[in-house]
């Protein structure tokens, strides 16, 4: 009962950092946006996770890095791909197509991972392809 209180603590804990991200960068309520900069130093300081080393990997260590945070759900991982594909169509220089992929490799292991098929998933991985195709 313990563990599984800490895994609901740790997915919920996830869930909350990466949507006060999304939120911040893409327009809530407030009017500021929080830089990229930022949005690593808190991923790094509210969870340890390095968004940097995370782009350079490729799927294979991905996958693992992920597995490593307790908190990554299937829904976690699919949040961040959401901001992380935000981040590669907003931010249009050299690194968006890093990003776009890197995006597109965390729905492709929320499809391995899931049970259940999600048409926005799927929405949200061809407009990706696209993307990248017309780059």
């Amino acid at each position: 009962m313990l563990q599984r209180d800490y895994l609901l603590k740790e997915i919920e804990k996830i869930a909350s950092i990466v949507n006060a991200i999304r939120q911040n960068i893409f327009g809530g309520t407030q009017n500021f946006a929080i830089t990229l900069e930022n949005t690593k130093q808190i991923l790094q300081t509210e969870i340890n996770f390095d968004l940097d080393k995370f782009l350079d990997f490729d799927f294979e260590k991905s996958n693992e890095y992920i597995c490593s945070f307790e908190g990554f759900s299937v829904e976690n991982i699919e949040m961040l791909a959401t901001c992380i594909s935000e981040i590669g169509f907003r931010n249009q220089n050299e690194n968006s197509e890093k990003y776009l992929e890197k995006a597109l490799q965390l729905y492709e292991l929320c499809n391995l991972k899931s049970k259940t098929f999600s048409i926005e998933r799927e929405g949200k991985m061809s407009e990706i392809k696209n993307a990248l195709v017309s780059t």
